[in-house]
């Protein structure tokens, strides 16, 4: 069997090209991590892929952008989209270690989780997110203070030093993502339901295709933030409606045999067990060959500029 040359480019701080999530899908001993690759992986974290020619480019992200599909040969995103053999949902939460396994598991729902403190707020920073979430927690603050412990609105005297130990002791969490797209969900919901901390979450207006929207607080609609403002406060006022609710489970039964690893593996394994010349889908000729013209061209220029 042939070994693969696989490398990583543009991935977040940290990330070992070693062993990570998509290596580990990959047939132990079947590759070599190699600069001139076969089928190369990148993320959204700068452009040294654009210095990679002749592989196979499979484009990972978390974030709210778009897979430019004039780019990359396969995409793994949040998007719900079909696009053949081409792309793969994968939401970001399910990279968070065992999180999503331990939310299947049955809750162990006592009474002591309604004399918890009432609800906290953990981000670092606003500077791409919708001004909405600052303002939803700026309303309900008017009824009661809110915890916030990250480095955006602190107010228990600095930035907590472990997120999931702190939001567990509170009854709600805001749960809200930066921006609201179809099929983006991170890992704002799912740390809170790791803690039965029940989530107060705005986002993906589809959501309820990935958690049981019975199980927490769903903001879908901006217009309705005083009705959702009252329902909290009700359930917070009430114990036995409170506990009654997160009693809830957090997947649906039929959200619960979504197998999500093996679709993963399937998407991988099948782009890998292709040679590199039948893996190919981007076209390298027509109205694609002038899109990548103008953007190598523009890199170029960059590069330029910061040099000076």
């Amino acid at each position: 069997m042939k070994t693969l040359r696989i490398y990583f480019a543009d991935f977040w701080k940290g990330f070992n090209p070693e062993n990570n999530f998509i290596t580990t899908k990959v047939n132990e001993g079947n590759y070599i991590i190699d600069e001139n690759p076969d089928f190369l992986f990148y993320s959204s974290q700068g452009n040294k892929h654009k210095n990679f020619k002749n592989c196979i480019k499979i484009y990972f992200t978390g974030e709210n952008d778009v897979p430019d599909f004039n780019s990359c040969d396969y995409a793994i995103s949040f998007h719900p989209i079909d696009f053949g053999d081409r792309h793969l949902r994968f939401p970001l939460y399910l990279l968070y270690g065992d999180y999503y396994e331990r939310i299947k598991e049955t809750k162990q729902i006592l009474p002591d989780l309604a004399k918890r403190k009432f609800c906290n707020f953990v981000y670092s920073n606003s500077k791409l997110a919708d001004p909405f979430r600052e303002l939803f927690f700026r309303e309900l603050s008017k009824y009661k203070k809110i915890d916030s412990g990250g480095r955006l609105l602190n107010n228990i005297g600095g930035p907590v030093a472990d997120k999931m130990s702190f939001i567990q002791k509170y009854k709600f969490t805001i749960a809200f993502e930066n921006s609201s797209v179809n099929g983006y969900t991170t890992e704002k919901i799912i740390e809170p339901m790791r803690v039965n901390s029940m989530p107060v979450y705005w986002g993906n207006p589809q959501v309820d295709l990935d958690f049981n929207k019975e199980s927490f607080v769903w903001l879908k609609d901006k217009s309705k933030i005083k009705e959702i403002i009252d329902y909290i406060v009700f359930l917070d006022e009430n114990e036995e409606e409170y506990l009654s609710k997160l009693s809830l489970p957090w997947l649906t039964a039929e959200q619960t045999q979504k197998n999500w690893d093996n679709d993963f593996s399937s998407f991988i394994r099948n782009i890998l067990s292709q040679s590199p010349q039948e893996a190919k889908r981007a076209p390298d000729y027509g109205y694609t060959k002038l899109i990548r013209n103008r953007e190598i061209s523009l890199v170029k220029k960059l590069f330029s500029l910061f040099k000076r």
